[in-house]
């Protein structure tokens, strides 16, 4: 039966964080409740724990239950594309999650943990995506964005983490782009890989690319490779 008290008995576990209950709505009457919020683990990335329930489709509320989000911040990847040239530029760099996933069944043996990915970063205190999108771009591929476009902004994983993903495609100038980059004090060793449009679809459908934000922005360029070409044209 649904709680008639929505407050709730407070975590006594000491914790760096802990926040008061909140109820929030959402589109078409939908509430949900966090009765607790603490964070067990604290390293590089963040582990929150939320005692929480939420409204019922068929009404009513859901029994309290226990649930752990990994946090991370949110991201921003932009897929870099010279128009002039019909290239894109792609970094390659190591995984850790890759290489933990590479102990699953699931992946032939000729998986690597190094992966080909667009330019992508974490969106800092007081930065925008925009901005994070045009300085990755630099660090990671000392390439300087023109125009930028809009892709989407989506959830990752959202049955186990907060993080969301802006993606944009960035006009660039690839002529000059290659060579090994990246910032050594984050640990960051980033491959720059210049390709023709026509390589890169091929990868696509190989199934060489194996991480969601390229995916997904591949997906889109391909629908939209014409249509940019024609508004970036010099």
């Amino acid at each position: 039966m649904p709680r008639k008290d929505h407050t709730g008995p407070k975590s006594k576990r000491k914790t760096p964080m802990t926040r008061k209950q909140k109820s929030v709505p959402a589109p078409e009457g939908r509430v949900w409740e966090i009765i607790d919020k603490t964070t067990p683990f604290r390293g590089y990335f963040q582990i929150d724990r939320y005692r929480l329930r939420h409204s019922l489709f068929e009404g009513g509320w859901s029994g309290e239950m226990t649930r752990e989000v990994f946090e991370r911040g949110h991201a921003v990847s932009v897929l870099l594309f010279d128009s002039e040239r019909d290239e894109l530029v792609f970094i390659e760099q190591f995984r850790p999650g890759a290489m933990a996933a590479a102990d699953s069944p699931w992946w032939d043996n000729d998986f690597s943990p190094w992966l080909v990915e667009c330019v992508a970063g974490i969106i800092g205190d007081g930065e925008t995506p925009e901005q994070v999108a045009r300085r990755e771009a630099m660090e990671e591929a000392d390439c300087r964005i023109g125009k930028l476009v809009p892709i989407c902004h989506y959830l990752v994983s959202p049955g186990g983490t907060s993080e969301s993903m802006f993606i944009y495609c960035g006009q660039v100038d690839a002529s000059h782009a290659g060579g090994i980059h990246g910032l050594s004090e984050e640990h960051e060793n980033t491959r720059v890989l210049v390709t023709p449009v026509k390589e890169a679809f091929e990868w696509l459908d190989s199934g060489a690319i194996r991480n969601a934000m390229t995916l997904i922005a591949m997906q889109w360029f391909r629908a939209n490779h014409q249509h940019l070409k024609a508004q970036w044209r010099p």
